[in-house]
C-alpha cells in the first residue's frame, strides 16, 4: 500500500455559531486516511458529522481547524487542485433539468480540460457503463431519480479522478441500480482509485469495503475492518457490522442488550 494516502484527514474541525451565540461542533477532531486501491465506509447516524466532513473534503466548506488533503492537494490552500483530483457525489446534488446526460457529461469533461478528440469516447463509455443509453439524449428533468443519480456519478467520474468521495450514492437507486453501482466501485478500487463512501445501508457495503470509520457526535469513535470492529465491540459474541456499529455509538445500550 502506498506510503502517502490519496485522501488524508487530520484533526479536522468544523464549528458553527448558533443564533443564541453558542458553538455547534459539527466535526471535532476527525482523522482518517484512504489509500489508493482502497474503499473505506464512513458510518454514522444522522447529525454525526459525516456529510460535513465530506463537504470539507470536496472544498464546499472551509474547515475551522485541521487539515485535509486529496492526492497531495490541501483543501484550504489548493481547492482547485483538489477538485481536479476528486470526484464528489452528494445525495442532494441536482442535475440541470434542460440538459441531457450526454450534454451534462460533455460539459463537465470540457470544464476538466479533457481533449475534444477524447471526450466523446469518454462520455460514451460512461453512458454505457452507467446504463444511461436509453435516456442519454433526454432532458434530465424527465429522468427518474435513479437515472439522475447515475448522471451525478458519471459527472464525478468523467475526468477519471484518483479519489472519489460519495455521500449516500445509492440513496435514489433501486436494488439493481445499487448493485450495479457497487460492482462499478469495486472495479474502480481494483484499478487503483481511493474511494470514501458514506451510507446508511450497511448491508450493501459490509463485505465490499476494506475498512470502516465510525463517526458519532462529530468524532471518530471506531475504525477498522469489519471483522476487527465486530471483535472489538461484540467481544465473545457473534454479530454483523450493524451490531458492532450500534455498540460503538452507544456502548451502554449494547451492554444492556447483551444482558437481556
Amino acid at each position: 500500500m502506498p506510503e502517502d494516502p490519496a485522501i488524508e484527514v487530520a484533526g479536522l474541525v468544523k464549528h458553527y455559531h448558533a443564533g443564541d451565540g453558542s458553538v455547534v461542533r459539527a466535526v471535532n477532531g476527525v482523522s482518517f486516511a484512504v489509500h489508493a486501491g482502497e474503499m473505506v465506509g464512513l458510518l454514522g447516524a444522522n447529525g454525526a458529522g459525516k456529510t460535513t466532513t465530506l463537504r470539507m473534503l470536496a472544498t464546499l466548506l472551509r474547515p475551522t481547524a485541521g487539515t485535509a488533503r486529496v492526492a497531495g492537494c490541501d483543501v484550504g490552500h489548493d481547492p482547485v487542485g483538489v477538485r481536479r483530483r476528486l470526484g464528489y457525489v452528494s445525495a442532494t446534488t441536482g442535475v440541470p433539468d434542460r440538459l441531457s446526460p450526454r450534454e451534462i457529461l460533455t460539459s463537465f469533461g470540457l470544464l476538466h480540460g479533457i481533449p475534444s478528440a477524447e471526450l466523446p469516447h469518454r462520455v460514451a463509455g460512461l453512458i454505457d457503463e452507467l446504463d444511461l443509453a436509453a435516456c442519454a439524449d433526454r432532458p434530465a428533468g424527465r429522468l427518474s431519480s435513479g437515472q439522475r443519480q447515475r448522471v451525478s456519478l458519471g459527472r464525478a467520474l468523467v475526468h477519471d479522478p484518483p479519489a472519489l468521495v460519495l455521500d449516500e450514492p445509492t440513496n435514489a437507486l433501486d436494488v439493481v441500480g445499487a448493485r450495479d453501482l457497487l460492482v462499478l466501485l469495486s472495479r474502480l478500487r481494483a484499478e487503483g482509485h481511493a474511494i470514501l463512501l458514506s451510507t446508511h445501508r450497511l448491508h450493501e457495503i459490509e463485505t465490499r469495503c476494506d475498512r470502516f470509520v465510525v463517526i458519532h457526535g462529530g468524532a471518530v469513535v471506531a475504525s477498522g475492518t469489519r471483522d476487527a470492529l465486530v471483535a472489538e465491540w461484540l467481544p465473545g459474541r457473534t454479530g454483523e457490522l450493524e451490531d458492532a456499529f450500534f455498540a460503538a455509538i452507544d456502548p451502554p445500550a449494547a451492554v444492556r442488550g447483551a444482558a437481556r
